[in-house]
Order: C-alpha cells, then structure tokens, then sequence
C-alpha cells in the first residue's frame, strides 16, 4: 500500500506488482523456519499488512516472528518508523510488547478519539503512532528494500517479511506472507492448538481460492480501485461493481445464516457464519479487511456510498461483529484510529484539506 498509485491513460487505478516472492520452508536452502529469525514489519492502517497480523496471531506465532509497526502519516517518501531509540531503553520491553497472545497490537479500543484535530502528522507517540525499527535503526521502510536489493526501482510497500540472518526482505506479497504463517513450517515453535490451526484445508483449498479470486478483484482492490479513480465514469463503474460483488457476498452469507437457523431453531451472536465452509479460514481474513475499513473510511473517502455494510447489509454486518467481538487476533488487531488518519491524511489528491472525519460513530457496533 503507498500514497501514489498508478494510473492509466483512462484514468483507472494499477496495483503494483510485488517484487519479492520467497517462502520459508524445511527444504528451502536458505529460508529455513527458526525462532526469532524472522520480522514483519506492518502498518496497521493497511488492509493487507492487516491479514499477517491476523494470522500471525491465530497461528500462535507472536513470540516466533516479531513485529515493527510504521507510522499512520505515508508522506512523499513513503513509510517512516520512529527514532526513539534513546527513550525506547531495554529492547526486550520492546519484544515482550509486541509478542503477547493477541498479536502484539495493544492499541484497539471501542471507539476512537473524540478529536483528531490535535493529532499532528509528525506525532511522535511510541506504541500509539509507531514503533522504532529495533535491528538497524532505520528510519523508513524503503531502507529494508535498499539494503535487500541496492537497485530497486519500485514502491516501498507493507507488509515485509524480513530474515534477520540473511538480511534481506523474505517477501512483500501479503497473500504468500499468509501463506507462508499458515503452512506447517513453523510448528515446532508453537503449542498444540496452534498447531490444529489449519486456515486453507485441503478440503476446502479451491472454494477459498476461487472466493478469493472475485473478492480480491471487486472488493479488496476494487475499492481503491473506486477512490483512485480520475475520470467519473471510470468512478461510476467501479462503484457499481463493489457494490454488485457486496450484494453477493451477502447472499453467500444470508444463506449460511438461515440453514444455521433452520438446523438449530435460531441464531445468537455466538454463533458464527464464515465465508468458505463452516470453519474460519483465509478467506474470511482477507474479506475482514475491506469490510472493517468499509463505513469508517471506504464510504465517504472512497465514495463507495451506495450504502453502507451497518446499514445496507446485515448479514455481512452480523458475520464482521462476530470476527471482531469473538476473536482477539481480529479485535486486537484493528486499529480505527490508524485507519481513519491514514487514508485521510496520507490521500492528499481525494483529500486535500487533511481533515478527519470523526464517525461514524461507532466505528463498529456491538453484537
């Protein structure tokens, strides 16, 4: 994710392409798993950043691969840590924060700030805003990419996954990091029920696949693909096919809703519903993502405000507050405040004036 974004001649939005593509596996000659040897560095602002983070708590690996967090503010040199290596004082109050059982992020809360008018974009609150990148004494995310590869050309993008031994970025596609955490490799460092923690079953690998797919395409992306547009009938278009692709993802959904009701007499805010199959997988993470940021940003920054997920679709809305409220690798792992003033004040071009929208309000209902 970066403040730029590409463009074509008809003004449609391009993601680019991820550059590195390792895995980490007993067989590979080089990234091999070991406790400690690997970092990720995240924002959490980020909705792919976000599904590392997710999964690196549900597979229990917080205390196996580290975390560094970057500032919510991307400006015109992309990702920034903290320097606050003085105040930071004993490292391993660093580790022991961010290695903790719901995934290191200590910073979600019910609601967000009553104002964010006092929130300046060089805010220097250490845990709050960022944390400092521990190893180098870096100061910004392209560092990693430079001293990984002295030639690179391209974006500074989130997440990386960074081997300390190597010294050298692993892989910044959020979609094989996942992967990567939810693969058998790194078991022996973790207990028992992580273990049984299994995201993509064979059983159910191609319907998550192909859930990805149109997700990852219409929903996911198609949101920015929606905000970044420069020509409104490109905009028009867009908007129109989120709304077309959420319209099926609650279908899927309200189905599933009412074959759990007619089998059990009725339905409680206990009982989850989940994208692919009846267990949770990779494919509700990578749907979560999108639809939390949804109504807090999506609508009115991205103008896909057709409806929003609260008010528009209810079954999307009931299976999101499940995610949230019933599971700490998702709650604890989502930070509003991060998300709003992200997208807000890095997005000059849609948002100029840098003000942050206070609602709505609140950011997420209750179950």
């Amino acid at each position: 994710m970066s403040k730029q974004w590409a463009s074509s001649n008809n003004g449609a939005f391009k993601r680019q392409v991820s550059s590195f593509r390792e895995t980490i596996s007993k067989q590979h000659p080089i990234y091999k798993p070991a406790k400690g040897r690997y970092w990720l560095y995240v924002s959490l602002a980020c909705p792919w950043a976000h599904r590392t983070l997710i999964t690196r708590a549900l597979k229990g690996l917080t205390s196996v691969i580290g975390c560094s967090v970057v500032h919510w503010h991307l400006d015109e040199k992309g990702w920034r840590f903290l320097d606050m290596g003085k105040q930071l004082g004993d490292e391993n109050d660093f580790l022991e924060h961010w290695h903790d059982a719901a995934g290191g992020i200590k910073t979600a809360k019910d609601d967000t700030s009553t104002s964010f008018a006092s929130i300046k974009n060089d805010s220097q609150r250490f845990m709050v805003d960022a944390t400092n990148e521990p190893h180098y004494g870096y100061q910004r995310i392209s560092d990693l990419y430079y001293k990984s590869d002295p030639q690179y050309s391209a974006r500074f993008t989130v997440p990386v996954l960074w081997d300390l031994e190597t010294q050298t970025i692993v892989n910044n596609e959020s979609s094989d990091i996942i992967r990567i955490l939810n693969s058998s490799a790194f078991d022996e460092f973790v207990g028992e029920k992580y273990k049984k923690v299994d995201l993509v079953p064979e059983h159910l690998k191609p319907e998550i696949d192909a859930f990805n797919s149109w997700v990852y395409d219409n929903i996911n992306n198609g949101v920015y693909k929606t905000g970044f547009a420069e020509k409104a009938k490109v905009y028009e278009s867009e908007a129109t096919n989120v709304f077309e692709h959420l319209d099926k993802v609650e279908k899927i959904l309200s189905e599933k809703y009412v074959d759990l009701k007619a089998k059990n007499g009725g339905v409680d805010g206990k009982q989850n519903i989940f994208a692919v199959g009846d267990q949770l997988t990779e494919a509700d993470i990578r749907l979560y993502t999108t639809i939390i940021r949804f109504d807090p940003v999506y609508v009115q920054h991205f103008k896909c405000n057709f409806t929003t997920i609260r008010d528009g679709y209810p079954f999307t809305h009931l299976w999101l507050r499940n995610l949230y409220w019933n599971n700490d690798a998702f709650r604890y792992t989502t930070d509003f405040d991060h998300i709003k003033l992200h997208y807000t004040r890095s997005h000059t071009r849609i948002n100029p004036l840098g003000i942050t929208p206070l609602g709505p309000k609140p950011d997420i209902l209750p179950l």
